[in-house]
């Protein structure tokens, strides 16, 4: 073999479904050879793994941007994020308010555009401001949204495609949320659904539909019998929202998925019975996946207030042990960022002050999935690697070119020191909103070098407090082929 360019030597490989005491050669943006031994190829530069772990760079299939300020500015702050803690891939799932246009608190139905009008403008903007490589997932708010779907798959490669469940019903459910607005929702119906259900069918693999399932219709409910009874503790969020909510939409929607014989995604699997309802409609022949979030894996529901809620200690043991044996399929961050600091955001003891979400989902991903999975025996290196980086790739349409260590495969790696202890604190934020959820928590598992396409991107030097961005952003839009 010709000399290389990158040449990662001395690890532990986690390659396809296998771990590997071996190599990895990079020329270019491309990894050309993996293998063991003592015959390597001759490189520019090598890099000593001294025993770590290298994996493929994370793909994360869901964020969202631009709720509560310009979207340039978020691909520059929380794109770093993702990249310092091993992210090299983004799957944004935005509305069409928030692809690029200037930032306004509230916007009108009008506002609410075709995704055709405002992609190129998304795209210019990550393609010179994203660390990260990233692709699109739009969220369907209005019929014209769904008839736009072959388009969108024919013009500009994108092959999935969002609902927002628990947005339906505008009239009665939109009290509950009060920035919808700003964010463009004014609600659709089943109708809508099964349009898109229907288009997405017709284009085959991998096009699929992804659904945020909670029915708010009934939590509207639960949430004003609670506000009359006096509770406000964190924890009632989960009764607010409880958990045959999600599975009742898991249930309905992966009929019609049936019917239509349209592939689905499930966003947010948080709960048994949403498991019981995935496992169900697999049987009767619908083709489900499901994914969860590294906040429904380590966070209770005393922490904060988020949609889908925070579930108890119990439903994260089965969680796991779901992630673990395949009834769950991948884990994604589902960060957004309210660019408030925790002051701002907080009315501790309060749930229905204290604002929804929080921020540094991202960077708490690999981090969680290290420390409370591998390194707690919940699930194996190889088993992070296949619902971090491998499924999320195959379900969307970008596998082996993402997820992958192999020759062929974009070189977006991530090397990884298993035995690093580091605790949390703010100050290894680079979200702007500079607080996450995990301060305080002793991890250990850490990335400590991300590259992406051959380049690296972060590192975390030694005796440095976190992982420093090292590079230009040079990120780049990701189209999807059909078939």
């Amino acid at each position: 073999m010709a000399t290389v360019d990158v040449l990662f030597r001395n690890g532990k490989i986690v390659t396809q479904g296998k771990v590997i005491d071996g190599f990895v050669a990079l020329d270019g943006e491309k990894i050309v050879a993996v293998g063991q031994g003592d015959t390597v190829p001759q490189a520019q530069k090598i890099i000593d793994l001294k025993g770590r772990i290298l994996m493929p760079g994370v793909v994360d299939p869901e964020v969202h941007f631009g709720s509560h300020r310009w979207v340039g500015d978020e691909f520059d702050s929380e794109t770093k994020g993702a990249a310092a803690y091993g992210i090299t891939t983004w799957g944004f799932m935005q509305p069409s308010p928030n692809m690029g246009q200037p930032y306004k608190a509230e916007k009108s139905e009008e506002e609410v555009v075709p995704y055709a009008d405002v992609f190129n403008l998304f795209k210019e903007l990550g393609e010179s401001r994203s660390m990260v490589d990233f692709f699109l997932t739009p969220k369907i708010l209005k019929d014209e949204h769904a008839l736009e779907i072959p388009r969108l798959a024919k013009d500009f490669g994108i092959t999935s495609f969002k609902y927002q469940l628990h947005l339906m019903s505008p009239e009665r459910t939109a009290t509950f949320w009060p920035n919808r607005k700003s964010q463009g929702y004014f609600g659709y119906d089943d109708g809508t659904i099964y349009l898109g259900l229907e288009a997405v069918a017709k284009l085959g693999p991998p096009a699929i539909v992804c659904m945020h399932c909670e029915n708010w219709e009934i939590a509207r409910l639960f949430e004003e019998r609670l506000i009359k009874a006096g509770r406000k503790e964190y924890r009632v969020w989960n009764e607010r929202s409880p958990h045959f909510c999600e599975a009742g939409h898991v249930h309905t929607y992966t009929y019609y998925a049936r019917v239509t014989k349209c592939p689905l995604y499930i966003q947010h699997t948080t709960t048994p019975e949403t498991i019981e309802e995935i496992t169900r409609a697999r049987a009767d022949g619908a083709t489900v996946y499901a994914q969860t979030g590294p906040h429904y894996l380590s966070l209770t529901e005393d922490a904060w207030r988020i949609n889908v809620p925070l579930r108890s200690a119990e439903t994260i043991e089965i969680l796991w042990q779901a992630l673990a044996d395949g009834r769950i399929d991948a884990v994604g961050s589902d960060h957004t960022n309210a660019n408030k600091s925790r002051k701002e955001m907080e009315v501790p003891g309060d749930i229905w002050a204290t604002k929804t979400g929080f921020p540094s989902r991202a960077e708490a991903a690999l981090p969680v999935m290290l420390n409370d999975g591998v390194n707690r025996g919940r699930i194996s290196l190889i088993r992070l690697v296949e619902v971090c980086c491998e499924n999320p790739a195959r379900i969307f349409g970008l596998y082996p070119k993402k997820g992958a260590i192999a020759p062929g495969s974009d070189a977006d790696l991530v090397v990884v020191d298993l035995n690093r202890k580091i605790t949390v604190n703010n100050d290894m934020v680079h979200s702007s909103a500079g607080w996450t959820l995990w301060e305080g928590k002793e991890m250990k598992g850490w990335p400590i070098m991300t590259m992406l396409r051959g380049k690296v991107i972060a590192e975390w030097a030694d005796g440095g407090k976190r992982p420093e961005i090292i590079s230009k952003p040079f990120g780049r839009y990701l189209p999807r082929s059909l078939g």
